[in-house]
């Protein structure tokens, strides 16, 4: 049996997985490549076809894929092959937002302080609007009482989208009494919540 050439293609950004599982089929006829995320998975898949090659994709965890490639007899090693980073797909996950500032940008206070009421009022009128918002660092001052914003937060958590606010960041600005919309939420949400969002926004 022919030796199976392993490419550990975890954590590599695209096009790397495939341009490194080309390489390695021009130079084995057995192709294991291994991927964590689906864009890499459909697109390794499609060069296997382009080629093809016989196909067989093994899940080992949670969006981990094994790829098992077997060179077909009519593989070109100069074939052209044209990588997309895009599935088509919508990307998994929430569309998250975080706020950390009660400002937008940087230099003028007072005009960062218009751009950021102006970037969530346009928020609160999208059509797609975010699933979570989360507000830490001087941004949990924008979901207190005499808030600017507090009319368009309070339509967005009325329409289904979660509001957290950083619990240590009230304690700290002494502000925790004055909450007027969302809920007190730690690190621990916080984090998780970042970590699991198929898009992540910062004003």
């Amino acid at each position: 049996m022919a030796d199976i050439k392993i490419i550990d293609a975890r954590g590599l950004s695209c096009p790397q997985p495939v341009v490194l599982t080309k390489q390695a089929l021009e130079a084995n006829a057995m192709v294991t490549t291994i991927v964590d995320n689906e864009t890499a998975l459909e697109n390794v898949k499609r060069l296997a076809g382009k080629f093809g090659c016989d196909v067989d994709v093994e899940p080992k965890g949670k969006s981990v894929y094994e790829i098992h490639i077997v060179r077909g007899a009519d593989f070109k090693k100069d074939q052209d092959f044209t990588v997309s980073c895009q599935t088509g797909e919508s990307p998994s996950g929430p569309f998250v937002i975080t706020v950390t500032e009660d400002k937008m940008g940087r230099g003028n206070d007072e005009l960062g302080t218009v751009l950021i009421k102006a970037f969530i009022h346009t928020v609160a009128g999208q059509a797609k609007k975010p699933d979570v918002m989360i507000f830490y660092n001087t941004g949990v001052k924008l979901t207190v009482q005499g808030s600017d914003v507090l009319d368009d937060l309070k339509q967005m958590e009325s329409e289904g989208v979660q509001i957290l606010v950083c619990g240590t960041c009230l304690n700290y600005f002494e502000i925790k009494e004055k909450l007027a919309v969302g809920i007190v939420s730690n690190m621990y949400d916080i984090v998780e919540t970042m970590s699991s969002a198929g898009r992540l926004l910062t004003p």
